[in-house]
């Protein structure tokens, strides 16, 4: 407890995954709005666009939280080589 309160140990990186899964959570349920959710009804175009829209979506999270992920580990590979 001590470490988070004196900011030596990162809190946000355990945040990050919490992040990760809500962000695919919005994605995944708005790939699935554009599939399911045109005034138009079903159709091919609208699935072809929900699909992709997923997985592109879920790429680009994916991408966005590992970047953090590697950034925190930085700084905890540069803290431990200053305390060496």
């Amino acid at each position: 407890m001590k470490d988070i309160l004196t900011l030596e140990k990162m809190l946000t990186p355990k945040l990050i995954t919490g992040i990760y899964w809500v962000l695919l959570l919005v994605v995944v349920v708005f790939g699935v709005k554009a599939m399911f959710g045109s005034y138009q009804g079903f159709g091919l175009v609208s699935l072809f666009l929900g699909v992709v829209g997923i997985v592109v979506g879920a790429l680009v999270v994916r991408v966005w939280c590992e970047l953090f992920i590697v950034l925190f580990k930085m700084n905890e590979a540069l803290q431990d080589i200053r305390n060496k």
